[in-house]
């Protein structure tokens, strides 16, 4: 049976304009999360292929803007609209182009949906209400996460099913993905990038299969960010592979690069942005470098081994009978490698964390280096740093330390 021709104008149907006026309310008291806009109708105005739009508040230097990202079926558009032209275009949409839409507020939730012949039904409840309601499915509900799991790019990736469910032999890796945009996006959030109206670059080295790469390209994305992602693999055929991953599905600002930390021409001058995660032994020290001297805002590691101190290390007094046993003086080498890559960073201008971001079961090179660039350091928190890095040095015993030779401090 063909669906009636839709109704054309909706533009005086009284449940629509009660819903436009309810998130224009909503938008003046930043209460709007998020809008999604589903129900393509066949055969009306909207894109064969395309399936949801959904809009989010987005804060750029400019000022307030509302995100629209339109879900096709093998890619996603991005564009930015002031909020008046953006709930004008909201409303030109519903009913011609989109059956459905489903707004989540700070206090409120609503859903209107139009029939098939072109009237519109609102229904609205309060965040309390909504509550209630979802109580006794609260055990079910998943945890929330920074990505979304239908995103195209994870099913070419092999993370989830092309339905959005992720694949049980990935579980583990879904979580870890997900973990680590929760980790940048937080620390980006301490920095003027999201904000400042400029493309943001990141450098990933030794990208790998590029997991990472994908997850916070997309990330920055829904954020209404421009961007210029590279993800840097020495490995030929990984490179092949995302970059038809990224071509397939039409994605902008993102590419694979053959290379490694040493060469120039992998990443540009100047990157906001540096990400090394498993980087072997001194090639950590060397990505961490080329972040420093980029101008990195932010520079993310997790350090695979730490073969350069060991041999080096003394085990002073009571330590000798600590660190006879292999598995402690491998402990101790980690130990002070990470703290001295931390000390240097603080003393390049840096705050910087060390910590574990993913449980041990996950993986075993669980953590984390995390150094955000500090609008201005004082020369005495440098020296600060260094004096200390000397201190352990002379203690241990430590002669050289790549990051320290790269630095020449």
């Amino acid at each position: 049976m063909t669906e009636p021709t839709p109704l054309t104008d909706t533009a005086s149907d009284p449940a629509l304009q009660r819903f436009i006026e309810l998130l224009r309310q909503q938008q003046r008291q930043g209460g709007w999360r998020k809008l999604v806009l589903s129900g393509p109708r066949p055969g009306g105005a909207a894109e064969a292929d395309l399936q949801r739009v959904t809009v989010r508040p987005v804060l750029l230097r400019g000022g307030p803007v509302l995100s629209f990202v339109s879900r096709h079926a093998t890619k996603d558009l991005t564009h930015n609209h002031a909020p008046d032209a953006g709930l004008a275009l909201i409303a030109a949409w519903l009913g011609p182009r989109f059956r459905h839409a489903h707004f989540s507020g700070s206090d409120t939730e609503a859903e209107l949906r139009f029939g098939k012949r072109g009237g519109g039904h609102l229904s609205t409840k309060t965040l309390a209400a909504a509550a209630a309601a979802a109580e006794a499915q609260a055990h079910d509900r998943a945890k929330p996460r920074p990505l979304e799991a239908d995103s195209p790019y994870l099913a070419a990736l092999g993370i989830t099913t092309p339905d959005g469910q992720p694949v049980p032999a990935m579980a583990r890796k879904w979580k870890q993905i997900n973990r680590f945009v929760e980790i940048v996006s937080q620390a980006l959030a301490r920095t003027a990038l999201l904000e400042c109206g400029q493309p943001v670059r990141v450098a990933d080295f030794g990208a790998g299969r590029a997991y990472l790469t994908f997850a916070l390209h997309d990330w920055l994305q829904r954020q209404g960010l421009a961007v210029d992602v590279r993800g840097i693999e020495q490995r030929a055929d990984l490179v092949a592979e995302g970059n038809r991953i990224v071509q397939g599905l039409g994605l902008q600002g993102l590419q694979m690069v053959q290379g490694d930390v040493g060469d120039a021409d992998a990443a540009p001058e100047h990157f906001d942005v540096m990400i090394a995660l498993h980087a072997c032994d001194t090639a950590t020290d060397a990505a961490i470098h080329r972040g420093i001297v980029a101008g990195a805002q932010l520079i993310v590691c997790s350090p695979c081994c730490h073969k350069q101190l060991r041999p080096q290390l003394l085990s002073p007094g009571p330590l000798r009978s600590v660190f006879q046993h292999g598995i402690h003086a491998e402990q101790q080498a980690e130990m002070l490698t990470d703290t001295l890559r931390a000390l240097l960073l603080q003393a390049s201008g840096y705050e910087t964390q060390v910590f574990e971001f993913v449980a041990l079961e996950h993986t075993r090179k669980n953590k984390m280096i995390l150094a955000v660039k500090k609008p201005a350091a004082a020369s005495a928190d440098r020296a600060a740093a260094l004096a200390e890095a000397d201190e352990l040095q002379r203690f241990f015993g430590i002669r050289e330390q790549a990051l320290r030779r790269l630095l020449a401090v």
